[in-house]
């Protein structure tokens, strides 16, 4: 959830940015949050895999990943297309795409779903 702030914090800057301080400031959060964001995602995927699956849930988020490198760049582009060049509202639109991500996630009970994993697999193993 904090590398997903970082991302929207990212967004602010970049769209009010007008300076090359305020541009390496948006680039440096991006930095940040990118790497993060990516270890974040990968230990969840490990806490909700069941034993024996795990090759199936990070295959799962894989493909997820690759789905989402297609996604953003394509409606980035294609807004920017669309509104005659506007990457202010581009930005803006990829944003979009980290607030869904919060609203995904808030919900989402990471002890429940490591007990659930844990219940599964011992399921399995019997």
């Amino acid at each position: 959830m904090v590398t997903l702030v970082v991302w929207l914090a990212m967004i602010v800057v970049a769209y009010f940015s007008e300076t090359r301080t305020h541009f390496w400031i948006a680039a440096n959060l991006a930095g940040l949050a990118m790497g993060s964001s990516q270890s974040a995602g990968r230990a969840m995927v490990g806490v909700f895999a069941p034993e024996g699956r795990q090759a199936e849930f990070y295959g799962l988020w894989n493909l997820a990943l690759w789905l989402s490198a297609v996604v953003g760049p394509l409606s980035y582009g294609m807004i920017t297309w669309v509104t005659g060049n506007d990457h202010r509202l581009a930005i803006c639109a990829t944003g979009l795409f980290f607030l869904l991500a919060i609203v995904v996630l808030v919900p989402l009970n990471v002890e429940r779903g490591a007990a659930r994993a844990k219940e599964m697999s011992a399921r399995e193993a019997a």
